[in-house]
């Protein structure tokens, strides 16, 4: 099978994070963070390095700031029911994922905010001046993507951070498509909040991502319970990040993404390079083939396209059926479809990683023609 489903989930792991796991489990799986004896104490030093390790990647010395999270969504979700209130206003985008709209969304429907979601230009791109023509002055909190699901298209995350600190908002960015991508910098971009999954560009198992939270930004919990720490008060401890990291955390995982980092993080540059170049390609073969539409523009970290006549869905059929790996659908995004015209539709999404080759994207290419002739 060849794998080109990498936005929804990178495959294959590393061989470093599947042996970190297993150790893990093998060799101190005790619960970190609850007790003084020995396994307990390695258990909780894998914790922290991790930790530590993902404030290195984001350029920050204050590894407390690091939550951990089930996944990119639980990290979201931490941050916008955390920081917004009744009477808010919140600004946001067509092109969010459904962990970003979804929250917002239900928040809007209940009466607790209102909410403005913001289109892209033609480009596909968010432009700053357009989030600052939503602001108002009940304005609390902006949250973005770093990179559509659907165009992967980078947004200028650091221009709409400038907007928020004018309007003294918060900015939460949504990293799910970037991180180990991209180099990711929240206090320069002027960020309050940033969301990440371990199980995309950072290599790392399922259930695993993180919230950073700046210095000064107060997040309530979404959870309460035991953290190991103050345990003489029945209510939540505030301090970071115990106020967010109720109950056991997910020690393999943890585990697992801090070797999955160390690959993914040290081959960043060539990762997004060889990316982008196997996505030019694929993309350039597309457009020779008449009655094929693509929806990304060049330079992009994925290729979404439709062939006329055939549902995405199907399309995605046929190729899983030849051996390639795609997602048809909407992507859990329905703002960017509908921007495309394609929310009937969906669309085909192809998504190569560090470890494809320039054949698995021919070999898509290849598949897609034979479709092509075939239905005409």
């Amino acid at each position: 099978m060849i794998y080109l489903d990498n936005a929804a989930t990178s495959f294959p792991k590393p061989r470093e994070t599947v042996r970190a796991m297993a150790a893990a489990l093998e060799t101190c799986g005790a619960n970190p963070g609850r007790s003084g004896h020995a396994l307990a104490l390695a258990a909780g030093r894998i914790v922290e390095r991790c930790r530590e390790a993902i404030a290195q990647m984001l350029g920050e010395t204050d590894a407390s700031r690091v939550a951990f999270c089930q996944n990119a969504t639980d990290a979201l979700n931490m941050a916008i029911h955390g920081v917004l209130r009744t009477g808010d206003h919140a600004v946001s985008t067509l092109l969010e994922h459904n962990s970003v709209l979804r929250p917002l969304s239900e928040l809007s429907r209940s009466g607790i905010i209102t909410l403005t979601l913001v289109p892209p230009d033609a480009q596909g791109r968010i432009r700053a001046a357009d989030i600052e023509a939503a602001m108002r002055p009940n304005t609390r909190l902006v949250a973005m993507t770093h990179m559509s699901n659907v165009l992967g298209v980078a947004q200028d995350v650091r221009a709409v951070g400038a907007v928020c600190r004018r309007h003294g908002a918060l900015l939460l960015a949504d990293c799910a498509q970037t991180a180990g991508h991209l180099p990711l910098a929240p206090r320069a971009w002027g960020c309050d909040l940033l969301a990440m999954p371990g199980h995309k560009g950072l290599l790392g198992p399922h259930g695993t991502g993180a919230l950073w939270v700046r210095p000064g930004v107060a997040v309530a919990p979404l959870r309460q319970g035991g953290t190991g720490s103050a345990s003489e008060s029945v209510f939540q401890p505030r301090m970071m990040p115990d106020a967010l990291e109720s109950g056991t955390l997910n020690l393999p995982g943890i585990a697992g993404l801090e070797a999955g980092m160390h690959e993914a993080l040290g081959r960043m540059a060539e990762t997004h390079a060889h990316v982008v170049m196997l996505c030019d390609l694929l993309r350039e073969a597309l457009l020779d083939l008449p009655g094929v539409r693509v929806y990304t523009p060049q330079g992009a970290s994925l290729v979404t396209f439709n062939v006329e006549g055939v549902g995405s869905q199907e399309t995605a059929a046929v190729m899983n059926r030849a051996g390639v790996a795609v997602r048809g659908g909407l992507h859990c995004a329905p703002g960017a479809h509908r921007v495309l015209g394609t929310l009937d539709t969906g669309a085909v999404r192809v998504s190569p990683g560090l470890y494809n080759l320039r054949e698995d994207v021919l070999a898509a290419a290849r598949i897609i023609a034979a479709m092509v002739k075939e239905n005409r």
